[in-house]
């Protein structure tokens, strides 16, 4: 199977073919080999860094946001959001704190201090 992708690793945005059919899957368009692997990873394994924010239960009206460490699986976003919905932290939070630890491999961690 043959999938087209426009790389984003760069402002340079190469028109990538991926042939999967192949082993290893090959990689043609790129203009770099940081090109050939994003269209590798895109194709056969795809992630996605999640950002989002929680809810502060001991400040009115505030949230935090968060994000996870490491790009998770595509598939589990929606898995991940649920999670981060499900809780809330207390003040004082300081940016890098572990929200959530091991959730499909990534922690979730603040973005921003809430003191």
């Amino acid at each position: 199977m043959k999938k087209k992708l426009i790389c984003i690793v760069c402002p340079r945005g190469c028109s990538l073919v991926v042939d999967t059919d192949t082993d290893p899957a090959t990689v043609n368009g790129n203009a770099c080999p940081k090109g050939a692997e994003y269209g590798r990873n895109e194709v056969l394994n795809p992630t996605r860094t999640v950002t989002s924010i929680v809810r502060v239960e001991n400040r009115e009206d505030t949230m935090v946001s968060v994000k996870t460490s490491a790009p998770v699986p595509k598939d589990k976003m929606f898995e991940v959001m649920k999670a981060i919905r499900s809780i809330t932290v207390s003040a004082p939070i300081k940016i890098g704190d572990v929200i959530v630890k091991d959730l499909f491999g990534a922690d979730v961690i603040a973005t921003k201090d809430i003191l």
